[in-house]
């Protein structure tokens, strides 16, 4: 392997857009002339993308939601990303696709075994989409803490992907990954991106019109020529939103193409990806980890959680929609452990393999019945298997994208609200006690300065909504 190799890291993402009654995404104005947005970004970079063999050529993650999302919509995109991640597999023994925690919950602000339930499920959906256990996992914002970077590695994960600055001692040297210690005498590894050339080809378009220019003038120079002279290796990591290779950006995906196949060759420089460049090249140096940061958010993790000024605007409502989520979390889960602890000696356990429903790959009658102590009646199994389904809307309802942006009238939160009330539905159907009313007085100070909607309100209306609909679980 060439001792100056570069690696594009793109994260694909997008949030879960699904009715929680009917299991299908509602018609999106902004995104016509298709139906939704998952379908106009599928369009314009996903498929472009696997058309042109990109996958097989960068480090990537694809958000689990999504490509659940993407094999029923267009199954033949979705297994060429799988083969173009196989071709690596065949070739070097490990691959280019690593997986992400299942919800892209802000896993720094989740609790222990929330953060263990979301690894575990992001790494059961990678190994059934994959055939193959993930070596690496991208972080949600790249938030971390040492307790996520610990569950990481409890799970199997060999390293992640953090910006610069949210690691000691500061301006470390990008170029080589590093070792993280952990309590318990773990570690993992940590790659850090190039933070100028990666903002660089997210937000400036003229630096990616022409792929040999960017190769020569401004990505070849950021190698360290003492070292190249020495033959120390050298490994410049790129990380960027996946949508900017043809949504964001039309075009990105054929610079994209032109960069891994050409333009960084003639400027001696080879693709590579973590996995493969840690088989040949295994830190040497030791990181510490400066806990609660992330990529996107300069007061660490608090754009998710409070007011900050990374967005414009009042950004209050996120701390009385994050204080709300979190109360209406504890007795959702209060009320699981209390009512399947008489039928499961492990209900976490449970709700961890209840992945393996939300894959199809066993009933959940199936599942309870396995996991239960004595034999179940039918109505007891059915009350279980609601508790489980609210325990996923729960997860959802933490999809960080509900607080990213800087208003509440916006379809990330509203939608994370609607999977709140589909949870605390459930619990109701399952255990006779209804969480609503507790629900509404946690909400009742979330309101949108911009528009005047209130949380409370749109809460309600979407219990009503359910309760008029009478499915209970995505169309059934």
């Amino acid at each position: 392997m060439t001792m100056r190799a570069f690696c594009v890291h793109a994260h694909f993402y997008q949030p879960p857009r699904e009715d929680p009654l009917t299991g299908v995404i509602p018609p999106e104005s902004g995104a016509a002339p298709f139906q939704n947005w998952n379908e106009r970004i599928h369009a314009e970079c996903y498929r472009p993308n696997a058309e042109l063999e990109n996958f097989s050529q960068i480090s990537f993650n694809i958000g689990p939601t999504l490509f659940d999302w993407m094999a029923g919509y267009d199954p033949r995109t979705a297994q060429r990303i799988v083969a173009q991640d196989q071709v690596n597999v065949h070739r070097f023994g490990v691959g280019n696709a690593i997986a992400q925690p299942y919800n892209h919950t802000i896993l720094p602000l989740a609790s222990l075994q929330d953060k263990r339930t979301q690894v575990y499920w992001g790494v059961r959906d990678f190994e059934h989409r994959f055939g193959r256990k993930p070596q690496g996992m991208w972080l949600p914002e790249t938030a971390v803490d040492l307790e996520t970077l610990s569950v990481l590695a409890e799970q199997g994960i060999e390293f992640t992907i953090l910006a610069p600055w949210q690691v000691e001692p500061p301006d470390p040297d990008v170029s080589q990954p590093y070792r993280v210690e952990l309590p318990g005498g773990k570690s993992i590894v940590v790659f850090l991106y190039h933070a100028g050339l990666s903002g660089g080809i997210s937000f400036n378009p003229a630096l990616t019109v022409n792929a040999d220019a960017f190769a020569q003038l401004h990505l070849l120079n950021q190698f360290n020529p003492e070292k190249a002279s020495q033959g120390e290796p050298q490994l410049i990591l790129l990380a960027t939103d996946g949508e900017l290779y043809g949504h964001h950006q039309p075009w990105r995906d054929l610079f994209l193409r032109r960069l891994v196949n050409g333009a960084s060759a003639l400027a001696g420089l080879a693709p590579t990806f973590p996995g493969l460049w840690l088989k040949q090249y295994p830190p040497r140096s030791s990181v510490r980890i400066r806990e609660q940061t992330s990529w996107s958010c300069h007061h660490g993790v608090k754009r998710w959680m409070d007011a900050c000024g990374c967005v414009l605007g009042d950004g209050s409502w996120k701390r009385g929609l994050r204080t709300a989520f979190d109360q209406l979390a504890r007795e959702i889960d209060r009320l699981y452990v209390h009512f399947t602890a008489s039928y499961i000696s492990d209900p976490w356990a449970l709700r961890e393999r209840y992945i393996e429903v939300i894959l199809g790959l066993i009933p959940a009658e199936q599942l309870i019945r396995e996991s239960a102590g004595a034999p179940l009646d039918e109505q007891t199994v059915l009350k279980v298997h609601m508790l489980l389904e609210a325990q996923r809307e729960r997860q959802r309802m933490f999809t960080s994208c509900g607080w990213f942006f800087d208003d509440f009238d916006r379809i990330e939160p509203k939608n994370n609200l609607a999977y709140a009330a589909q949870a605390v539905r459930l619990c109701h159907m399952a255990t006779g006690i209804d969480l609503q009313g507790l629900a509404v007085r946690a909400l009742e100070k979330v309101v949108s300065q911009r528009s005047g909607v209130h949380a409370d309100r749109l809460f309600l209306r979407h219990m009503r909504r359910a309760m008029l609909d009478g499915r209970l679980v995505g169309g059934n």
